[in-house]
């Protein structure tokens, strides 16, 4: 299983995210997208959810603090308490053992991060 995760500012649209995701890789192999709990149900990542036709999880904040993840934003590391939402976000959706397959990639306009992570079951 390989999920997307998505880190991305209030003002993101569904075109942040999907560019995000081009980045990153694209959306051929993935099988779910996950976001922190607070912005699961937001506009632009029901949206997106809606576009690819993939399911979504909500990952609540403790979950996304105790991932190790690749890159260090000091924003992020200061509003969540994680290095990298996008990054923490799929590796707790891809579960125990999962890696990641890069770093998070961003948006062109900078509103979205998107990180894809594989589930450590494959």
């Amino acid at each position: 299983m390989i999920v997307a995760g998505f880190g991305f500012r209030g003002a993101a649209t569904t075109a942040s995210l999907l560019d995000a995701l081009e980045q990153a890789g694209g959306a051929q192999g993935v099988s779910m997208l996950a976001t922190a709990a607070d912005k699961a149900n937001g506009p632009a990542f029901r949206g997106l959810a809606e576009t690819l036709g993939r399911p979504a999880s909500a990952i609540d904040s403790d979950t996304l603090e105790r991932q190790q993840t690749a890159t260090h934003s000091q924003a992020s590391k200061s509003a969540r308490g994680t290095g990298s939402v996008a990054e923490a976000a799929a590796l707790a959706a891809a579960g125990p053992g999962a890696s990641l397959l890069g770093p998070r990639s961003i948006s062109a306009d900078r509103m979205a991060t998107c990180a894809l992570a594989r589930g450590g079951s494959q």
